[in-house]
C-alpha cells in the first residue's frame, strides 16, 4: 500500500472551515465597512512581484527581504517574491498611473501577504491584511485621518478606549536626532533597531544599548514631543481620539517612512502587543519616476485583531449562510422535495437538501453538525396534506407549517 499523504497544512499557514471563514469574512467585512464610510476605495494586484521592489534602496527592511520573503525563480528566468506587504505594490500602481489619478486619492485592500518567519502566536507565514493609503497630501489632516481610521476599525471591533492605546513616533524626529549627533547610516539603522526593540528589552538592557550612541536619554522625554506628532494629536483630540499619545520607541522596521508613524497596541495583559501600524512616506514613488507623491498609510492583519477579539470575548457567534435542511422521510419523495427546496430558493430562503440515501435520524444528524438551525421534513404524508414540520434543531421544537407559509415563516426568523 502507498504511503498516504498527509492531512495537515503547510506549516504557518491556516485551513479555514467554514466557522473560521465566517470569522475572517467578518473580519474583512468590518474592514471594508470602516475604509468606505472613510471615502476609500478598493483595489486589488497580484500576490507576485518582481523581487527587485523589495530590494529596492529605501524599500527594503533587511531582515524581511533576506530572511523572509519567498522568493524564487521563474520558468523565464525572472526573480519574483510573494508579497510581504502591500506598500510597494501601491506606490507602483499609483506611480504608473499618476496623471489619470485625481488628488488626495484614497484606496484601501485585503491582500493575503507572505513571510517566511517562525510561526508563533499571532505571527503567521501566510495573513490577511488591511492596507488603507493616502497619496497627494503633506497635510497633517492626512495623518490624522488615517489613525481616526484605524481607531474607528478598534471600535467597530468592539474595543472600547481602554482596550488599546494608539502610540506615534516621528522618523523625521530620529532623522533630526541623527544629524544633531552627526550619526552615520549604520548607527541609525542600529538607533533605529534599538527603539524599535525597546518594549521586549529590560531598562538597564536599553540603557547599556543605548548610552552607545552618546545621545542624552532627554530626547526620549515626554517634553520632547516633535511638531508633526503634536500637531498630529491635536488633529486626533479634534476628532474625538482619545487615546493616543507620543511614544519616541515607535519608528517602525521599514526604511520608507519619512515622518508621523504608529502602532496600535492592546492593553490586555494576556495580550500585550503591538496589533498594527502604519506612517507617513513621502518619497516611495521616487522609485519609479522623478516625482515624489507623499503618502500616508497603514495595515492591520486578520490574526492579530483576531486574537484581540478573543481576550475580551468579542468574537461574534457563527452562523451558518443555511436557513434550513430538508430531510426526506424516504427516497421516493425526492423530486417533490426539490420542487420544494426551488420554491424555497427562488424566494430567498438559503436551503440545502439530502437526496435521500440516509435514514432520516442520520440526516438530522448530519444538518446538526453542520450547525444549520431548522430541519423541513418531507415525506409522503407531508406532501399530501401541503404542511410540513420544521424542528428547531436547538431546542427540539417544532412547527407545523403550510406550504405556502414557508416563506414568510423563515422571513420571519430573520436568521
Amino acid at each position: 500500500m502507498s504511503k498516504k499523504l498527509s492531512t495537515e497544512s503547510y506549516k504557518g499557514v491556516r485551513d479555514f472551515y467554514p466557522k473560521d471563514q465566517a470569522l475572517l469574512n467578518y473580519i474583512i467585512a468590518t474592514w471594508r465597512g470602516v475604509a468606505e464610510k472613510f471615502g476609500y476605495v478598493e483595489y486589488g494586484a497580484s500576490i507576485l512581484e518582481p523581487s527587485e521592489l523589495y530590494k529596492a534602496k529605501g524599500v527594503e527592511n533587511e531582515e524581511i527581504v533576506n530572511e523572509q520573503t519567498y522568493t524564487f525563480t521563474d520558468r523565464g528566468e525572472r526573480e519574483v517574491t510573494l508579497r510581504p506587504e502591500m506598500t510597494p505594490t501601491v506606490a507602483r500602481m499609483v506611480a504608473g498611473k499618476r496623471r489619470e489619478l485625481g488628488y488626495p486619492l484614497r484606496w484601501y485592500s485585503v491582500p493575503n501577504c507572505f513571510r517566511y518567519e517562525r510561526p508563533q502566536r499571532g505571527r503567521l507565514r501566510e495573513f490577511w491584511q488591511f492596507n488603507a493609503d493616502l497619496f497627494g497630501s503633506r497635510s497633517p489632516m492626512a495623518d490624522a485621518e488615517l489613525i481616526a481610521m484605524s481607531y474607528e476599525m478598534m471600535k467597530a471591533f468592539g474595543a472600547s478606549d481602554s482596550d488599546f492605546v494608539i502610540k506615534l513616533g516621528s522618523r523625521s524626529y530620529l532623522d533630526s536626532i541623527a544629524n544633531q549627533y552627526t550619526l552615520s547610516q549604520e548607527q541609525v539603522k542600529a538607533l533605529t533597531a534599538l527603539l524599535d526593540k525597546r518594549a521586549k528589552m529590560s531598562a538597564e538592557e536599553f540603557d547599556k544599548a543605548w548610552a552607545m550612541f552618546n545621545i542624552p536619554a532627554s530626547v526620549l522625554g515626554a517634553d520632547a514631543v516633535p511638531a508633526d506628532v503634536a500637531e498630529t494629536l491635536r488633529l486626533l483630540g479634534s476628532m474625538g481620539v482619545a487615546n493616543a499619545q507620543f511614544d519616541p520607541s515607535v519608528v517602525r522596521g521599514f526604511a520608507y517612512y519619512t515622518g508621523v508613524v504608529f502602532e496600535v497596541f492592546d492593553t490586555n495583559p494576556d495580550n500585550n502587543r503591538a496589533l498594527f501600524g502604519g506612517g507617513r512616506y513621502d518619497n516611495l514613488t521616487e522609485l519609479f519616476d522623478n516625482e515624489p507623491l507623499p503618502g500616508i498609510g497603514f495595515g492591520m492583519g486578520d490574526e492579530t485583531i483576531r486574537l484581540f477579539m478573543e481576550v475580551r470575548g468579542l468574537i461574534p457567534p457563527y452562523i451558518p449562510p443555511v436557513q434550513a435542511y430538508v430531510a426526506l422521510a424516504s427516497a421516493e419523495v425526492l423530486p417533490e422535495a426539490t420542487q420544494l427546496v426551488q420554491e424555497l430558493r427562488r424566494a430567498g430562503v438559503a436551503v440545502a437538501q439530502d437526496f435521500g440515501e440516509r435514514k432520516l435520524g442520520d440526516q438530522l444528524k448530519a444538518a446538526s453538525k453542520q450547525q444549520i438551525p431548522y430541519v423541513i421534513i418531507v415525506g409522503p404524508d407531508e406532501l399530501m396534506a401541503g404542511a410540513f414540520t420544521v424542528r428547531n434543531l436547538a431546542t427540539g421544537t417544532e412547527d407545523h407549517v403550510g406550504r405556502e407559509q414557508l416563506v414568510p415563516y423563515f422571513a420571519a426568523l430573520k436568521l
